[in-house]
């Protein structure tokens, strides 16, 4: 049984990780279970767990005839880091390795939420803005239309940095950026209809209103109702929706800008035409928009390219099903299923945790713009209600397809990555076809250093 000091530490510890793996982007399942694998290997057996999406909680009882030791922890801030997710997750392998004691464990996670990026901060507005242009190419722009996506995009992210470190709410952040989108947007227009530029002012809107919707969080809310954390996903869908409001004011906001000064920006209306002729363009844009997300979000280097094939694979597959008269749900599930299948196994070889790969490569997927249009039109009321709602439920219904289609295929993957691995260990010698070579098991590392110290 472990020391009263010990235990608090013990707890203390799996807390801070399920924060740090919470706001960096991680569903409450994932959350959960690390957390409890944590714990088991220290030596506090069958913790109980809460994660909500703002507080967690722990404790544990040895005995019923003691009192249970309870430690809570809110989660402040919400801020996709896959660079810290990447090092926490090493962490945690290595605790459940035995790699790694309780200290030694407390100290990297130390250095690891105090230390800093080694990208500067400018280079993630870069980031931001290659994002947005790939989006503006996705939805069929030219090169001016590609360049002003990409300006306004860093424009919008340098005003939102300065508006989070004067502690504004979320909400205003949005409208600010929804606001800068439009502006940017009109006084575009407006050179366009004194020049013989040829440019489409709704497409800039639509680019960059995409860096700032709430598709993530949507789905994110499924995956975790999916996953019977109702509570967090409820919390999560909240969130989607408020940030989705704010857009929809700042967009409003801008456009009445537009009317005062003349200048009329059109209907905001993306999309690509229907043949196969613009697959390729759609795929080259998925790519960039995808890549562009995960430098954003700190990812490892090493993943931006591979990143960026599955994005293209999962937007062709869409489109190539789609053009067929299959809807948009289930090719979009057909794709998801196929980035999650993928995913798991790329994820082990580069070793970065799979959710990085997979969100990355489902962003050009996400039905934010749906979301957009479904309360935009709800907002007008009167005949527009209808298409309100029946855009709300394709983004409900596309959605679901994402995160069950990426969930079952990470179920998929995992027995097959499983008789892989032991297809591997029974063949010898080298080979050109077949399995590659996996990580070494636990036990086949522990083994190997008991021979090394002998």
């Amino acid at each position: 049984m472990l020391e009263a000091r010990e235990l608090n530490l013990t707890l203390d510890f799996c807390l801070r990780v399920g924060e740090l793996l919470l706001s960096s982007g991680a569903g409450a399942a994932d959350v959960t279970a690390a957390m409890q694998s944590l714990s088991w290997q220290l030596g506090a057996r069958n913790p109980e767990v809460d994660v909500t999406f703002t507080q967690l909680s722990m404790s544990y009882q040895a005995d019923p005839e003691e009192p249970a030791y309870v430690l809570i922890r809110q989660v402040k801030h919400r801020d996709i880091d896959y660079e810290d997710l990447t090092l926490v997750d090493h962490l945690t392998r290595d605790v459940l390795n035995g790699d790694c004691d309780l200290k030694e464990a407390r100290n990297r996670l130390g250095r690891i939420v105090s230390s800093g990026h080694i990208l500067p901060r400018w280079a993630v507005s870069l980031g931001w803005g290659v994002m947005c242009a790939g989006v503006g190419l996705q939805l069929g722009g030219n090169l001016p239309v590609v360049a002003i996506a990409f300006v306004a995009a860093v424009s919008i992210d340098r005003l939102q940095l300065v508006m989070s470190r004067r502690r504004l709410p979320a909400f205003y952040r949005q409208v600010a950026g929804g606001g800068v989108a439009t502006a940017i947007a009109v006084l575009a227009a407006a050179v366009a209809e004194a020049t013989p530029l040829d440019l489409d002012p709704s497409l800039v809107v639509t680019a960059n209103i995409v860096m700032l919707l709430a598709g993530i969080g949507f789905m994110g809310a499924l995956q975790d109702a999916l996953s019977g954390f109702y509570v967090t996903a409820g919390a999560r869908l909240t969130e989607a929706l408020l940030a989705t409001a704010g857009i929809i004011a700042g967009v409003s906001g801008g456009l009445t800008f537009g009317q005062v000064i003349g200048v009329d920006v059109g209907q905001i209306d993306p999309g690509l035409g229907g043949d196969l002729e613009g697959v390729p363009v759609m795929a080259l844009g998925a790519a960039i928009c995808a890549a562009g997300f995960a430098f954003a979000s700190y990812a490892p280097r090493r993943s931006f390219v591979p990143i960026g094939l599955i994005a293209a694979a999962a937007m062709t597959i869409t489109q190539s099903i789609t053009i067929g008269g299959f809807g948009r749900t289930w090719p979009t599930a057909f794709a998801a299923v196929f980035v999650g299948f993928i995913s798991y196994g790329i994820a082990a070889r580069l070793r970065i945790p799979p959710l990085v790969i997979v969100v990355s490569a489902v962003v050009p997927l996400l039905p934010g713009l749906s979301i957009y249009r479904g309360l935009s039109l709800l907002t007008e009321g009167g005949t527009e209600t209808s298409e309100g709602l029946l855009a709300l439920i394709t983004a409900a219904s596309v959605a679901t397809a994402l995160s069950a289609g990426v969930i079952l295929g990470e179920y998929v993957a995992q027995p097959v990555h499983r008789e892989a691995q032991r297809l591997e260990s029974r063949l010898a010698g080298p080979r050109l076809v077949g399995p590659l070579r996996g990580r070494p098991t636990h036990a086949g590392r522990r083994e190997r250093r008991k021979r090394q110290d002998s």
